[in-house]
């Protein structure tokens, strides 16, 4: 995809210091439990031509959104960072998103709902009252891993709060390899398309033991374009966590497979079209 060399936005990448934090939920002895900085991802991304990026919180601290923030203040490539605020307790939510939205890169909020113990968190009276906070300021929400425990509870959630701009990550995270699973992701993942509020990213597709080629992925991307449009989907390498599956290269020629079969605009609207009109954000001079 040469002609859209320079233009693409990656919209869903992370950077983590063990020096900052411990990631608690990153397993020791894996390829992930290392340091990623910003000059690998920048390698990353030159590799693949693409020229700017948003991070996406790993951890659900104020200290990881910090670091993130920090970085974006130095590296001119990272054009948003989507952060982390206590939606469970309202006050302190509220305290947080003041001291954020001053930031010139801050573009979002998200919690690690799959790890949160709580099965009903999206549904919990005090985080709605911060959800409808970011509602108030335009400020999006991205939904991690929803499938199977949140996607129905995210179309409930953007159903009570129709203006929240509700952003499910990874497509939900469509099961491959499991017939039944794939079904009813699919039925979900049309509900929640009923709800004009809602955007994708078509991002962090790999799965353990599963292949990783564009005819396994077709079925979850054809899914989603059907229900959503490229007008409401929108690219994310989920690097590092495609790292245990060959890196940066491999998920992106498997997407730029897929997506080289779009039309131009089509193209256009999904690798940083949409982005923007999200995240809003600044263009990276070319």
């Amino acid at each position: 995809m040469t002609g859209d060399v320079g233009t693409i936005v990656d919209t869903h990448l992370h950077l983590w210091d063990l020096e900052v934090s411990d990631y608690a939920w990153l397993p020791r002895g894996s390829p992930l439990h290392a340091s990623f900085t910003a000059a690998r991802a920048k390698a990353e991304l030159d590799g693949a031509g693409i020229g700017s990026a948003i991070l996406v919180q790993a951890e659900d601290s104020s200290r990881d959104t910090e670091f993130m923030l920090r970085q974006a203040e130095i590296q001119p490539w990272i054009i948003g960072v989507v952060g982390w605020i206590k939606l469970d307790e309202p006050d302190t939510a509220r305290r947080q998103l003041d001291n954020l939205l001053p930031h010139p890169a801050f573009r979002g909020v998200r919690h690690l709902v799959h790890d949160d113990p709580r099965a009903d968190f999206l549904a919990i009276p005090e985080v709605r009252r911060s959800l409808t906070l970011l509602a108030d300021h335009q400020v999006p929400f991205d939904v991690p891993d929803a499938w199977p425990r949140h996607l129905t509870a995210t179309t409930e959630l953007a159903t009570a709060l129709p203006a929240l701009r509700v952003v499910l990550d990874h497509l939900g995270k469509p099961p491959r390899g499991d017939r039944d699973g794939f079904t009813a992701w699919r039925r979900a993942i049309a509900e929640l398309a009923r709800r004009p509020n809602t955007v994708a990213k078509v991002s962090g597709l790999q799965l353990a033991g599963q292949p990783l080629t564009a005819s396994a992925l077709r079925p979850a991307w054809e899914t989603a374009l059907e229900h959503f449009g490229p007008q409401r989907l929108m690219y994310g390498g989920d690097w590092p966590m495609t790292v245990p599956h060959g890196g940066y290269q491999p998920m992106w020629q498997v997407l730029c497979e897929l997506i080289g079969e779009l039309g131009h605009a089509e193209r256009a609207r999904l690798l940083h079209g949409t982005a923007h009109a999200v995240y809003g954000g600044r263009e990276v001079p070319r």
